[in-house]
């Protein structure tokens, strides 16, 4: 099964092709976006202001504030995956509790 990727991991990934100055596609391809999706998502970071267009250049820069952001959620997710790192193991713990519970008998 294939991981989930949640509305800021796909603004994340957006983010980190954008800050390489790149044009719709490089975003697409490298943010691995169907072209439907990346219309949505693009609308919404340039709307944030988290990216701009560069009309002489027809690419996507990433803003001071996608920075900010970009720094932000690199905390965040540090956070999500050591918590759930930590839930995993409490998890792993009760499933052990439980079976010490169960009888061996058929």
């Amino acid at each position: 099964m294939g991981n989930y990727r949640d509305r800021l991991d796909i603004i994340a990934d957006i983010l980190n092709v954008a800050s390489r100055d790149a044009k719709k596609t490089q975003i697409m391809y490298q943010a691995n976006l169907s072209y439907k999706v990346l219309q949505k998502y693009l609308a919404e970071v340039v709307e944030s202001s988290l990216v701009s267009f560069e009309n002489k250049r027809s690419c996507y820069q990433l803003t001071e504030k996608g920075k900010k952001f970009l720094e932000a959620y690199e905390a965040y997710s540090k956070t999500y995956r050591h918590v759930e790192k930590r839930l995993n193991d409490v998890e792993m713990r009760k499933k052990n509790l439980q079976e010490l519970c169960t009888s061996s008998k058929l």
